[in-house]
């Protein structure tokens, strides 16, 4: 079976985001457990350029678990040469079969930049990283099952390329609309996995404020401000961490059941697979939320 095929068997239809920071070992396998127990099918952790880890984190979390995948959203390329992300990828896989997804993404400006590193086109970087890659497989472990790259993308420059060399695109806080065009453009073999995130509160006032706060439409360069743009969205409904109507389309809020319905939405208009986010100050507590969760989404 294909890479392609293996996972979209494997990594079921939800998954969960564990983004915490910093955690001790034991309280990220915990939470890991818990999540298998609940039922989800993949957890996705991320990483800046140093600090946590992305490979190391997978490692722990591997070894915590039995049968849920791990996969990477994202690992940033800015944070290893392409043959280490190629060689960590493969060892990761071979020693947990069919478990591993690798998520690659090519970061923003503002983060690069502050690990002394100088920040180019991303389409280019990631056309060569990629090369880098390929270049690496032969001298890596031959996993018995092939794991998926994917290509953290939001502009339809990306999308093409996850299509023409990954095995599917990885986009994250983006409207039903945008699942809808990036499904078109990368056809029906190729895997998208949509992250949301999500805020388990029912006043409009309190879920929009709190959505407000992240600075995903504040940030210099946002590739998300870009990405909405091209759906159509103007300068006044960006401003100010987003118009009622943005944050209604890039947040999942509400209690349970607006929640599985707005996840629906995602999946009908041809996602393979949704990975939940929530803002919580802890895994337990993040971990807490998505057991909330899994009797109306799994």
């Amino acid at each position: 079976m294909t890479a392609v095929g293996e996972a979209r068997q494997r990594l079921g239809r939800i998954g969960v985001g564990l983004m915490t920071p910093l955690a001790p070992a034991d309280e990220w396998r915990r939470a890991a457990v818990r999540m298998e127990r609940a039922g989800y099918g993949a957890i996705w952790v991320n990483e800046a350029v140093g600090g946590r880890e992305v490979f190391t984190q997978l490692g722990v979390m591997l070894a915590g678990t039995d049968r849920i995948v791990l996969g990477s959203a994202v690992a940033n390329l800015w944070a290893r040469h392409p043959a280490a992300m190629q060689g960590a990828a493969s060892v990761l896989a071979d020693a947990y079969p069919g478990r591993l997804a690798l998520g690659v993404g090519v970061s923003m400006g503002h983060i690069v930049e502050a690990s002394g590193q100088r920040w180019t086109s991303p389409l280019a970087k990631m056309r060569e990283y990629l090369d880098g890659m390929d270049a690496a497989v032969e001298a890596a472990p031959v996993p018995s099952v092939p794991f998926p790259r994917l290509l953290a993308a939001l502009g339809p420059k990306m999308h093409g390329l996850a299509r023409d060399r990954a095995d599917g695109a990885l986009p994250a806080a983006m409207p039903v609309e945008h699942t809808r065009r990036v499904r078109e453009l990368l056809g029906p073999d190729k895997l998208l996995l949509v992250m949301q995130a999500v805020i388990l509160e029912t006043d409009p006032a309190a879920a929009r404020g709190f959505a407000r706060q992240t600075p995903m439409l504040t940030l210099p360069g946002s590739p998300y401000v870009r990405s909405l743009r091209n759906l159509g969205y103007d300068d006044a409904a960006l401003a100010d961490g987003g118009s009622d109507e943005v944050v209604d389309a890039c947040f999942i809020w509400g209690d349970e059941a607006a929640v599985a319905e707005r996840v629906g939405e995602h999946l009908d208009a041809g996602a393979d697979h949704v990975g939940l986010t929530v803002f919580t100050p802890d895994l337990a507590s993040a971990a807490d939320q998505f057991e909330r969760l899994a009797p109306v989404l799994l």
